[in-house]
This record gives structure tokens, sequence and C-alpha cells, in this order.
């Protein structure tokens, strides 16, 4: 088998531990885990992780150890008001009723913006006409902390 190299525009698995970065700077808890069973899998330069998680595992090849560090403002920013809506609660009615079963506070709900693109929000609040969403990234004001190895790497299909 040969041992291919990441380079734009491969299909690149990777098997992982992210941790948040505490106020200390130290690693803190734990946030995500995709061991080799299950690993992720990605066209480089598709835009589909972060640019800094892209720019570390460049140039390794399967069964090669990464680890990097992205701050919060090279991965998925900083909190916004701008993302915290009030939408009328009309808009989640089914049949003509507001859906009690499934908008709850603190429920992530998928929804479409203007365009038609995917938005998860986390419902903040209900209020007699109106649910507050946030539409912030779950890891938003989040230091990352990335620690895996390339399972493998495979020419575009």
């Amino acid at each position: 088998m040969k041992n291919r190299i990441v380079k734009e525009g491969v299909f690149v698995e990777i098997e992982y531990v992210l941790s948040e970065i505490n106020e200390s700077g130290e690693q803190g808890e734990v946030l995500e885990e995709c061991g080799e069973e299950s690993a992720f899998g990605f066209y480089l330069g598709s835009g589909e992780v972060l640019e800094a998680l892209e720019k570390e595992i460049m140039g390794k090849s399967t069964g090669e150890p990464f680890e990097v560090v992205i701050p919060c403002t090279e991965a998925y920013g900083v909190t916004t008001d701008d993302a915290i809506v009030m939408i009328p609660k009309t808009v989640f009615e089914l049949d003509g009723e507001f859906d009690e079963e499934h908008i709850q506070e603190g429920e992530a709900i998928a929804m479409n913006d203007e365009d038609g693109n995917e938005m998860v929000g986390v419902v903040v609040s209900i209020s007699k006409t109106e649910v507050e969403m946030d539409f912030n990234h779950p890891l938003a004001e989040l230091d990352l902390h990335f620690v895996g190895s390339i399972c493998d790497v495979r020419e575009e299909e």
C-alpha cells in the first residue's frame, strides 16, 4: 500500500480528540472524540474543516500524528448579539399548534435562512409570542486543541 501525502484535493480521514483550552492556557474539557473506527473524512481544501487544522495536517502521511491549538479568532470566532434573534412562535407550529414537544429551552433546532442555508440555533427562551434563538456557533469563544493522527489519504474519486 502506497503511503499517500495530505495535499489539496485529497480525501483525508483523521481520528482526533478535541478539547478546549481554558483561561490558564491548559487543556480543558474534552469536547469531541472521533476514533479510528469512525474516522472523520473530508476533502482537503473544500472548506469542511477549520483552515488552521488543514494547515497542520498538510504534508503529513498516513499514520502520522498531529497536534494544533487554534485560537477562537481562527476557529469559530466570538459570540455576537446579532446571532441572537427573536422568531415568532407561529414559525414553530405544526397543524396550527406550537410544537411544545420539540421547541424547548436548551434544544438545538436546525432551521434555514432566507437563502436556504441550514443553520442550527439553540432555544434560549420562549415567551407568549416569540422564541429567542441563539445562532452563535456552539464552539464560539473557545480556543481549541486538536490531537490526533492521519488514518487514511486517498486521491479524489
